[in-house]
């Protein structure tokens, strides 16, 4: 590997990051998580761990080396299909009237009706993600331990202090993701047995067979969620993934702090040694409340430089949160 290669790839590497953003405060500050129990808090993760897509068109073909000539598409076929069904279901909302505005509609309900973490785990690529290197049993020399020490995948996962520990960030993370293989692996399997049954809806004329469409796509993004959760849990085993504070995140919290919007004002004329009485304390969130709301997206969006649908993403794990926390859901 050339010293340009290297240099790209530690580059490369070094973009990959997890964004952690709390939507509420975790209940277990004090002490791990037990093996049974699901996240104690509400938290979207924005995973950005592509880089392989990046570098394999940086890098340059060899003189003596030939382009591959294949029907199958450059980016793969399951790319492919992905994009080719993307983009047929984005002609779907710019059609004026008829069933295929209808059905986009109804489609995009249900995906905001979707848990926000399916949806984020399904925007990962483990294929495109940083690969774990496993060294064999025996290279024991120095220098080989120390080379696979220096090339070492890192990936920062970016937290507010304010709000987790180091610790507790990557306890939250990981009980996040052992929590979603199993219900991701059992909907892969519900939706694909579930499938077959709409064929009837097959000698419907003219309309195509939406449901067994709607099975398919629910099987299918079960299972990426899946592959993610996998993905992930291998990452957290083999430590590549490192707490780091962020205090630009941290500041985003400060200024859009729900409990200030809602408290009420502090009396004037009050020494600074005057109890507050429990009339006054009744406005303060309880411990499991938001600690956002919408109008810090935009922020997190900008400092983050998310991208279209990582907003539309967190705009909805906002919504579930605030229903999840006894809100009422909006029409």
């Amino acid at each position: 590997m050339s010293l340009a290669t290297s240099a790209l790839s530690a580059s490369l590497r070094s973009r990959a990051r997890i964004v952690a953003i709390p939507l509420s405060r975790p209940t277990r500050l004090g002490n791990a998580p037990s093996a049974s129990a699901g996240p104690s808090g509400l938290t979207y993760y924005q995973f950005q761990l592509a880089t392989k897509s990046k570098l394999k068109a940086k890098a340059p073909a060899t003189n003596g080396e030939k382009e591959s000539k294949s029907w199958l598409p450059e980016e793969g076929l399951s790319s492919w299909v992905q994009n080719k069904a993307a983009s047929t279901w984005a002609s779907f909302g710019k059609a004026e009237g008829g069933w295929k505005l209808k059905t986009f509609q109804a489609g995009e309900r249900m995906v905001d009706r979707m848990d926000f973490e399916e949806l984020a785990l399904k925007s990962i690529d483990p294929s495109l993600g940083p690969s774990i290197k496993h060294p064999a049993s025996n290279e024991l020399d120095s220098d080989r331990r120390e080379k696979d020490a220096q090339e070492r995948i890192q990936i920062p996962l970016h937290y507010p202090p304010s709000v987790l520990t180091p610790e507790l960030a990557v306890a939250e993370l990981r009980k996040y993701v052992e929590h979603r293989i199993p219900v991701h692996r059992k909907g892969f399997y519900t939706w694909l047995i579930i499938a077959p049954l709409t064929a009837p809806f097959m000698i419907i004329p003219i309309i195509p067979n939406l449901p067994f469409f709607f099975c398919v796509w629910r099987s299918w993004s079960h299972y990426q969620a899946y592959q993610s959760s996998q993905y992930l849990k291998t990452l957290l085993d083999t430590n590549a993934i490192v707490p780091e504070s962020s205090e630009v995140l941290d500041a985003i919290y400060r200024q859009f702090d729900p409990s200030r919007s809602s408290a009420p004002p502090k009396p004037q004329g009050l020494p600074r040694s005057t109890p507050i009485t429990s009339s006054s304390s009744s406005t303060e969130p309880p411990s499991q409340g938001l600690l956002l709301t919408k109008t810090a997206v935009p922020a997190i969006v900008e400092k983050f430089e998310l991208g279209t649908n990582a907003t539309a993403d967190l705009y909805r794990a906002v919504e579930q949160a605030r229903v999840r926390n006894g809100g009422e859901k909006l029409t």
